[in-house]
């Protein structure tokens, strides 16, 4: 399993769309196998669900997602989880280990 934590810095980026790059960690046997950064390709509407989508992605998480994208992500079978903050190796070990705590969806638009 892969999934795409949506980071700016070393942190969970608030808005999946703008954020500087996503993190995509390899899971297998609640171990993560190895982590690697991506450049965001730039944020045009319908374009990233599909590229996580050829990265081999299973699950996006973010602060914020808008309805139309959560929709996209949706059709190619990938789940989707916004209300996460903080940094972006603690999230993916939170969601890992069963435990992530999240909020509101921080962009709902």
């Amino acid at each position: 399993m892969k999934i795409a934590v949506a980071t700016n810095g070393k942190e969970v980026s608030l808005h999946f769309g703008h954020c500087e790059s996503f993190t995509i960690a390899e899971i297998e046997g609640g171990k993560v196998l190895n982590k690697k950064e991506v450049p965001n390709p730039g944020h045009q509407p319908g374009f990233l669900p599909k590229f996580l989508a050829q990265q081999g992605v299973n699950c996006i998480i973010a602060g914020g997602m808008g309805q139309s994208a959560k929709m996209l992500f949706a059709q190619d079978g990938i789940e989707v989880i916004t209300g996460a903050c903080g940094l972006v190796d603690d999230v993916i070990n939170g969601y890992v280990e069963g435990s992530l705590v999240l909020g509101e969806n921080i962009c709902d638009h």
